[in-house]
């Protein structure tokens, strides 16, 4: 085996799924530097001292004001990804139940937040989360982007 002298880094990253009646949550970018004008998911990363669950709940409280309990949480994605700056793994978690209304808590990050039709995610939907939308609705756990 070839010995490395520095481990490899990949940054993880986290993804809030709010479903409600057949609709999903997603909210717009704003003024981030990352495909601002593009939906997503709230989402965000781990800060050195939570774990990937706790990341999700943090949040899905700082960016739309949800209240997740740990045992509402369903680990439905993966994606593995590889960005223009570091290789990325992004964990996607459905909450089966939440507690408050969503609503853009930060606006400097975020000009808009509603429920989209399964079947009729915008265009201009992150290209990677798109990609894991449609894979998720079929069951599949997994997929790769950007490789």
């Amino acid at each position: 085996s070839i010995m490395h002298s520095s481990k490899h880094c990949v940054v993880p990253s986290v993804y809030l799924v709010l479903i409600n009646g057949g609709k999903i949550l997603l909210a717009r970018r704003f003024n981030t530097g990352y495909m601002d004008g593009f939906y997503s998911f709230p989402a965000g990363h781990l800060n050195g001292k939570e774990t990937v669950m706790q990341a999700v709940i943090r949040e899905g409280k700082e960016e739309v004001g949800v209240d997740v309990q740990p045992k509402d949480l369903t680990l439905i994605h993966v994606v593995s990804r590889k960005g223009n700056d570091a290789e990325r793994v992004g964990f996607f978690f459905r909450a089966e139940a939440w507690e408050g209304t969503p609503m853009i808590m930060e606006k400097d990050k975020c000009d808009d937040l509603q429920w989209f039709a399964l079947d009729a995610i915008p265009e201009n939907t992150v290209d990677y989360v798109k990609q894991a939308i449609a894979t998720f609705r079929v069951g599949k756990p997994y997929s790769e982007f950007g490789w």
